[in-house]
């Protein structure tokens, strides 16, 4: 259909933006809700008032660096400008306008664009700034790093795209970890390489002492916690956590992404972390047709990821 890389490339932010979307209609439902009323497929309306197919934050922040990175060059700068077009303009949006957006985010952007502080510096620093909101859109960071040769270590550069909105270092962490686990997914796509990729994090984060709170991840016995000990907040932990939990305990792309969706609380981020990593270990074909064909603006997503690709790889 498409070159190994392209296929990748789409597999990932494809995956992440229709599990994204799955999520937008009951994000904020608890557990016992869903438990009732399980999501099966793509729903609209519901917590917004938006068609099925849309997509929320995650995926706009996720374009919105991408679109950047698209053209080869890491100008954070331009990043954070888009971040501000999307938030007061409804740029990368599926919907036009920005209607779901997170205090932390929010903050990040002002400072930079308001108050003139460098792009890297304006993410919150205290500890109660550890939401998901820089591991939902550090795809587009992980594959540039994977496929550019760049001139700064690629660590370096994840922890600087978190520090756009998410300064603190459990954010950081969390952000590398995942990008170790897509890595090595993305050089062989099977369940050991999730394995292999949280070895790889253990061991560069051995000194970092933010790591110690992702230690679940790396006991043995992590897939076997019942699901009633997995937590399905905002909190940076909680979703990396939960969307490993779900990818450890699926078949399949589509089982992987219900499974995080029916979690509840943060519906959409869940899903879309989970959906990266499903997308990631199966692949673009496993994305189911129906959900592809109801994704709102895919053409506009696809288009991107086309172009990302014929620049990195040109």
């Amino acid at each position: 259909m498409f070159g190994e890389e392209l296929y990748k490339i789409k597999a990932v932010i494809l995956g992440h933006a229709v599990a994204d979307a799955l999520g937008v209609p009951v994000e904020f439902c608890s557990r016992e809700e869903l438990d009732e009323n399980p999501v099966e497929t793509m729903e609209g309306d519901g917590t917004y008032p938006y068609p099925a197919g849309a997509w929320s934050d995650d995926t706009s922040m996720t374009l919105c660096a991408l679109d950047v990175l698209a053209e080869g060059e890491l100008d954070w700068t331009e990043i954070m400008l888009n971040f501000a077009r999307w938030l007061t303009d409804g740029k990368y949006s599926s919907v036009d306008v920005c209607f779901d957006v997170g205090r932390t985010c929010k903050d990040a952007i002002i400072n930079c664009i308001v108050n003139e502080i460098p792009a890297v510096e304006s993410g919150g620093i205290s500890e109660r700034s550890n939401g998901n909101g820089s591991l939902m859109r550090i795809l587009p960071f992980i594959l540039y790093t994977e496929f550019v040769d760049c001139d700064e270590e690629p660590m370096d550069i994840i922890h600087k795209a978190s520090a756009m909105t998410h300064a603190h270092e459990r954010s950081k962490v969390g952000c590398g970890i995942y990008s170790f686990i897509i890595r090595r997914l993305l050089k062989s796509q099977n369940v050991e390489s999730v394995f292999e990729g949280l070895r790889d994090a253990e061991e560069y984060y051995r000194n970092f002492t933010q790591f110690s709170h992702y230690k679940r991840l790396l006991d043995p016995d992590f897939k076997n916690l019942d699901r009633s000990e997995i937590k399905s907040s905002g909190y940076v932990v909680d979703t990396l956590e939960a969307a490993v939990w779900c990818l450890l305990n699926t078949d399949s792309y589509r089982e992987c992404v219900l499974k995080a969706v029916n979690l509840g609380e943060d519906t959409d981020t869940v899903a879309a972390v989970a959906g990266g990593l499903a997308g990631a270990l199966y692949g673009y074909d496993a994305i189911p047709s129906e959900w592809l064909e109801t994704l709102m603006k895919r053409e506009f997503i696809e288009d991107m990821c086309e172009r990302a690709h014929c620049q990195w790889f040109m």
